[in-house]
């Protein structure tokens, strides 16, 4: 499995999952063969599949158009009579409906048929949704609340909503890097409840960072070091800069073209690529917490604050300037490049984001436009580690990400 998921990223083809495909024709031959025991063999039985979307942005949307143009199709192969959306929720108003939302009118019934956000209701409806089968023939039922918001107002009921019954699914990076005595209740339950919390898009958007991870881990490999390019809109900075260029020119050019954040500094303070370190770094086993990890910020102290607005800090950033070009001068002397890059050394137990220094033929110095990159080294890959890059932002690579997720959670869902 391990081999064939390392041939995928190295030729970039797509690796469809026949084990999986191939139980299933087995499973619905074994039912037909035996209808004696159709009613009671209920591990054979179609599933009913109800999903909720809490945050129809642009990564919301792009989710629900994806749904719409595949969950007919997706029928057989998962094995399931249903695959609904029930309930799609922005920050103020819901639209329930257990029989099913209509994907091609959804967002003008939520406008004018949705009703004010209640987080208890919405996950009721969502864990009674799928309901019974008919009498005739019971089988089992797969709800799963998807979270595309960024509020901790959500990711806080997250164990609130597996006590009920749901998977979860997000590329919300809050939950998996916030505080970790919620980070191990949630792990817990998931266990106990055999309920998945699924976050592949928290890092590295649609590429398989999480699985990729994962593979190696459960596999008995050992981790040494991660090292990434984590951040789509600094991977765009730092492929463009170079010496002789003006740094606040470089992130002005990025925010025209809509790469950074409406305020630049929500980019350059390094908070966004921490929290992706943190979460590989306890995938790996580390207890790290955000607050304690060493984070480089790109924006000068004197800029920082929330008393120094976005205008204001574009102003004056020019004046800064000659900071990051001495930086990017003596790499260059050196024949390197300057990267931002987040660190997962998991030999020595320490996690970090800094600005370092690579070789002109290192694979970070070879990256372009946005791209996303991770350098896994272990020990069965130490001598040429095992590297995953690709586009590390933009809605509809995330909204597969998250597809990618939700159809896991579908067929690994109990079905007795």
């Amino acid at each position: 499995m391990l081999a064939a998921r390392a041939h995928t990223l190295r030729t970039g083809r797509t690796c469809v999952n026949r084990r999986s495909t191939s139980n299933i024709i087995t499973r619905v031959a074994t039912l037909e063969r035996s209808s004696a025991t159709m009613s009671v063999d209920i591990p054979h039985q179609p599933l009913s599949v109800s999903v909720g979307l809490i945050g129809p942005g642009l990564i919301g949307k792009a989710l629900l158009r994806q749904i719409e143009q595949q969950a007919g199709k997706l029928l057989t192969p998962l094995h399931a009579d249903k695959f609904n959306v029930v309930a799609v929720a922005n920050s103020r108003q819901m639209l329930l409906r257990p029989e099913g939302i209509n994907l091609a009118t959804w967002e003008a019934d939520l406008a004018e048929k949705g009703e004010p956000l209640d987080l208890d209701r919405y996950a009721a409806c969502l864990a009674s949704a799928s309901g019974p089968l008919p009498a005739s023939l019971p089988g089992p039922s797969c709800s799963v609340l998807v979270d595309c918001t960024a509020s901790d107002a959500v990711s806080g009921r997250y164990a609130d909503f597996m006590r009920q019954g749901l998977h979860i699914v997000t590329p919300n990076k809050k939950f998996g890097a916030g505080p970790l005595k919620q980070y191990h209740e949630l792990r817990d339950l998931s266990e106990r409840h055999r309920r998945r919390f699924m976050y592949e898009a928290t890092v590295g958007a649609g590429l398989p960072i999480i699985s990729t991870l994962h593979g190696l881990l459960e596999t008995g490999d050992k981790i040494i070091k991660i090292e990434g390019i984590l951040s789509g809109t600094l991977s765009y900075i730092f492929n463009t800069y170079k010496p002789g260029m003006k740094f606040s020119e470089v992130v002005a050019d990025a925010k025209a073209k809509g790469y950074t954040e409406p305020d630049p500094r929500d980019d350059l303070s390094g908070l966004d690529v921490a929290r992706k370190v943190v979460i590989l770094a306890r995938e790996c086993g580390m207890e790290v917490e955000l607050e304690s990890m060493a984070v480089e910020s790109l924006v000068p102290a004197q800029l920082q604050g929330e008393g120094v607005s976005a205008a204001q800090y574009m102003e004056a950033l020019p004046q800064h300037d000659g900071a990051m070009a001495s930086k990017a001068a003596e790499a260059d002397a050196a024949g390197g490049v300057v990267r931002y890059v987040g660190c997962v050394d998991a030999e020595n137990g320490n996690a970090s984001v800094t600005l370092r220094t690579y070789p002109a033929g290192h694979p970070f110095a070879q990256l372009s436009g946005s791209d996303n990159i991770v350098v896994f080294t272990t020990e069965r890959y130490k001598d040429r580690p095992l590297i995953v890059r690709g586009p590390g932002a933009g809605a509809d690579v995330t909204a597969a990400g998250v597809f990618v997720d939700l159809l896991q959670v579908i067929r690994s869902h109990p079905r007795a």
